[in-house]
């Protein structure tokens, strides 16, 4: 398998070469479950990363574990779970061939994120092919501090951009001992102000999500822990939680059945509500807003709509060209300045 693995990874290799010495142009896939996700683009050809699978290494006592990146992320998680073990940052898998590769090239997490950390957080170490068909490696499989540039975490959201993920090393986490979720009524207004003021205190808080006049808050750790946090939160326990946290994650959740373009809005967790007209929801403790609506790009994304924050088209039937929020000005003045 090992071989088999290797002769593989120079397959890759040759075709990233050929594609340079034809300059031609590919489009790197692997499980095809975020074919939504990003600018519309054209390609010469395929890159193809489906078979480039499998766990490498994993040892639970170390709480290190090290896969190529057309590993299906659900098997990944197996694996994880039956030594009650996870990927802390919750990544949502969108389909069943959903891989590592893919999410941590778009480094996405799910609703613990804003609790627990991002995806390249999580990154230790990477094997990547760059445009310059040169297979090189960074980090390693060991925490530790280290000089220079941490390129590991730069590929981790850099979308294929900077090259293709091979293989990559992650920090994994114990399953908590015990976990609930409360539900409560409440206006958008109090949530935010409840989860600013939750935020400040020390409570086992894993997952936070509001829509439609409800808030839900999950509570994860020790039994003791969550039941004096509940004693402070209060609200009703939410049967099936698992249910419903996974339809958020996954976006099975009936608000994301819609044919409306749905934006990812990303600002500061004590932001009012914005005026911008749609329907809403909200998860990281208020930091993140999804927004399905109607209105055109540039109603969204004006400055005093947005309120300092950013807003990335998600998923939309239509035209895919401006998906990501332009970076300030003045910050993009400074890192052209800075190229050669």
């Amino acid at each position: 398998m090992h071989s088999t693995q290797n002769d593989l990874s120079k397959q890759i290799q040759d075709t990233v070469l050929q594609a340079i010495n034809t300059n031609k142009t590919f489009t790197i896939k692997a499980g095809g479950s975020k074919d939504f996700y990003g600018r519309n683009v054209t390609a010469d050809k395929l890159l193809s990363l489906a078979e480039h699978q499998g766990i490498i290494s994993y040892e639970p006592t170390e709480l290190v574990i090290k896969a190529r990146s057309g590993t299906p992320l659900k098997i990944l998680q197996q694996v994880l779970a039956e030594n009650r073990q996870m990927l802390a940052f919750e990544p949502p898998a969108y389909h069943e061939k959903t891989t590592l590769g893919g999410t941590l090239a778009g480094n996405f997490s799910g609703p613990r994120r804003a609790y627990s950390g991002a995806a390249r957080d999580y990154v230790l170490g990477t094997t990547v092919l760059n445009g310059k068909a040169e297979i090189l490696s960074f980090g390693g499989e060991v925490i530790k501090n280290v000089a220079g540039y941490d390129i590991s975490r730069l590929m981790t959201g850099a979308l294929g951009t900077l090259g293709v993920i091979l293989e990559a090393s992650l920090k994994i986490v114990p399953m908590p001992e015990a976990e609930i979720t409360l539900m409560q009524q409440t206006s958008i207004d109090a949530a935010l102000l409840k989860l600013h003021q939750w935020s400040q205190l020390p409570l086992p808080i894993s997952a936070s999500c509001f829509y439609q006049d409800k808030l839900y808050i999950r509570l994860s750790g020790t039994e003791k822990a969550i039941d004096n946090a509940q004693q402070s939160i209060g609200g009703e326990i939410l049967k099936q939680a698992h249910n419903f946290w996974q339809s958020i994650t996954e976006q099975t959740h009936p608000f994301f059945h819609s044919t409306q373009a749905l934006w990812r809005i990303s600002l500061a967790s004590n932001t009012p509500a914005l005026p911008l007209e749609g329907d809403y929801l909200y998860e990281w403790g208020g930091a993140l807003r999804w927004l399905k609506s109607d209105l055109d790009l540039q109603s969204i994304r004006s400055e005093p709509n947005l309120s300092g924050g950013h807003a990335t088209l998600f998923r939309s039937l239509g035209e895919r060209n401006d998906i990501f929020h332009p970076l300030p000005t003045p910050l993009l003045n400074s890192i052209v300045s800075i190229l050669p």
